[in-house]
């Protein structure tokens, strides 16, 4: 197929997550922005008088349009197997959100239906996009450090203070911090790691009454070859790892706000239907809360043009050397001591998926993160929470090596 052609999309889903893809779609070239669908009319008026695009009460309408080539799946995490194997069974290339699903076996039903009907199938949306991550990657496989001996990140944001609705809160539906921001961790230790984790073990936590879902967990995992890596999240919202790197990273509300939300909470004086839906594709406050809001005010007052969107603190432990993340790219901490290498490109805010989507059907390129890598990154998220009810080691049986 031609390098220029245009690849035209579709979103299903014009969530909170939608005010995130649709600019990246709209400005991005080759890319064009054609349809929607929601079970929101008001929504779909919106999204009409602004992108004056072709608009549908239902997943499977949409997928019927002829002229739309890929669909983002961008509904709540139950509908999500349902959703790709619809839209790949109308022959449209699809990217869904993180998680892929909620198990396995679904994962293993999205990918067979890809298969299938030879369509592209890319999962998204995760921190291994940011050209940072993939920067350290390379660093790795250089052997300008030596072997890779260890792995660390950790995540302190304000995730559970964020107006959530239900299903967001009820694991069983793919709700808590596992399942919803697990992917960008694993995905990023597992590409550092080349993918190929063994086991883990971890424990998960649930500190907060009016958010009865897990806001907490810290994870060891161990990869085939032996490398060791630590993972921890807490989306409670009291220290946030943004203080540790120029202010750059995931935090939404400033301390004096979440003081504000926290007491709201605890008296019940929030109506966070209302507070979504106006965070919502259409509402009053689209857009406000959109990642990385505070770094871009950092990074504009610093004069900062790379370095990418931090997802907390990552290192990465060589046998002659670390690196870490800067403000404009990477700290690599040697034998002959430290230097800063700038890192240029495109945060992971949905750029890179649609880059890598329209590579991979107008070029016929691989999709790096396609649905065994996604399947993969599930299954570390699954096996977190099982070892944490059970109090045991869980071997993986699914994992996928990372695309160089």
């Amino acid at each position: 197929m031609a390098e220029n052609r245009t690849l035209k999309v579709a979103i299903v889903g014009l969530g909170v997550g939608s005010t995130q893809v649709l600019p990246a779609m709209e400005k991005m070239a080759g890319i064009q922005l054609v349809a929607a669908a929601d079970l929101r009319k008001e929504a779909l008026d919106a999204f009409r008088a602004k992108y004056h695009g072709r608009v549908y009460d239902s997943v499977e309408k949409l997928c019927s349009d002829p002229e739309v080539d890929a669909v983002w799946i961008s509904t709540p995490n139950q509908f999500h197997c349902q959703h790709v194997i619809i839209a790949a069974e109308h022959h449209k290339h699809v990217v869904v959100e993180k998680p892929m699903a909620l198990s396995i076996e679904e994962c293993e039903k999205m990918v067979a239906a890809a298969e299938k009907n030879n369509v592209k199938l890319l999962c998204g949306h995760t921190q291994s996009f940011n050209p940072a991550i993939r920067a350290m990657r390379k660093v790795v496989q250089s052997g300008e450090l030596g072997r890779l001996c260890a792995l660390n990140t950790w995540m302190y944001t304000d995730w559970m203070l964020r107006p959530r609705m239900p299903q967001e809160l009820d694991v069983k539906l793919g709700g808590g911090v596992v399942y919803r921001q697990g992917p960008h961790q694993i995905d990023t230790i597992r590409l550092l790691g080349g993918g190929m984790v063994r086991s883990v073990r971890a424990m998960t936590g649930q500190w907060m009454k009016e958010r009865p879902a897990p806001g907490y967990y810290s994870a060891y995992l161990e990869f085939e070859d032996g490398t060791p890596a630590m993972v921890v999240y807490n989306g409670y919202g009291y220290f946030d790892t943004s203080e540790l790197t120029w202010g750059i990273g995931e935090r939404h509300y400033t301390q004096e706000e979440r003081v504000r939300v926290r007491r709201e909470l605890r008296n019940r004086e929030i109506n966070e239907e209302a507070a979504k839906e106006a965070m919502r594709f259409g509402g009053k406050r689209e857009g406000e809360f959109a990642h990385g809001a505070f770094g871009q005010e950092t990074r504009e007052r610093r004069g900062i043009q790379g370095g990418g969107h931090f997802f907390g603190i990552t290192l990465v432990a060589c046998e002659r050397g670390d690196i870490r993340q800067s403000a404009d790219g990477l700290y690599i901490y040697g034998d002959e001591g430290q230097k800063e290498v700038p890192v240029s490109g495109r945060s992971a805010s949905r750029n890179s998926e649609l880059q890598e989507l329209y590579e991979a059907v107008t070029q016929n390129r691989p999709v790096y993160h396609d649905g065994r890598w996604g399947m993969a990154t599930l299954e570390v998220c699954l096996a977190i929470m099982q070892s944490a009810r059970e109090r045991r080691e869980i071997i993986l049986t699914h994992q996928s090596p990372t695309h160089e």
